[in-house]
């Protein structure tokens, strides 16, 4: 007896979601591998070897390693994305606002430097070539919409004009991130005032 198409559908859909899970669990290996050699110098032999996984099992389920890290940056930011919306929407007051947004990205720093610093690679290595093109224009039109939201949300009149926002919080954060993992570090409460202090200066210098 064949199976109906709704009990097709299903197993259809379960496998499409162990596919996904396996996929995500070998990016997350596979990140270790990115975070530490960056872009230019790893390959999927490198990856491969770094991540204690086969080669083969890396081709099955990216088509290069283009592929591969495309996935493994546009996961990472989408949740660091989702962090900082969840800064936003718990903040009671534009105090509690810029306070929440500086520990977030605060801990983002101080944690997760060297996924940040794959990210930058990656959005320097697009202006070489085309297939970065498209998820970096996404990553950053998403953290945009990340910086234009906590602005609405705080509803002051900002002193910086809007095209300014968010390349003014990438470059300081930027600036942190490379400290970081240059060992010229600073402590989480000076990573934290540092950014408390810009977001105060964007949303109003009245901020209350």
């Amino acid at each position: 007896m064949e199976d109906s198409p709704a009990k097709l559908k299903e197993r259809s859909a379960r496998k499409q979601m162990k596919r996904a899970e396996k996929k995500q669990q070998i990016a997350q290996s596979a990140l270790v591998a990115l975070q530490e050699l960056g872009y230019a110098n790893t390959s999927l032999r490198d990856i491969a070897s770094k991540s204690n996984l086969s080669l083969g099992m890396l081709h099955y389920y990216f088509e290069d390693r283009t592929d591969l890290i495309i996935y493994c940056v546009q996961t990472y930011k989408q949740a660091f994305s989702e962090q900082l919306f969840r800064a936003i929407r718990n903040a009671g007051s534009s105090v509690e606002l810029v306070e929440n947004f500086a520990d977030a990205i605060t801990a983002s720093i101080v944690d997760d430097a060297a996924t940040h610093r794959l990210w930058y690679d990656i959005r320097n290595q697009a202006q070489f070539d085309r297939a970065f093109q498209p998820v970096v224009a996404n990553i950053e039109a998403t953290l945009i919409d990340v910086v234009a939201q906590a602005v609405g949300r705080a509803g002051l009149t900002p002193e910086l004009p809007q095209e300014l926002w968010y390349p003014t919080l990438d470059g300081v954060f930027q600036f942190h991130m490379q400290r970081q993992l240059q060992g010229d570090r600073l402590s989480r409460a000076e990573i934290r005032a540092s950014f408390a202090t810009l977001m105060r200066h964007i949303f109003a210098s009245r901020a209350s």
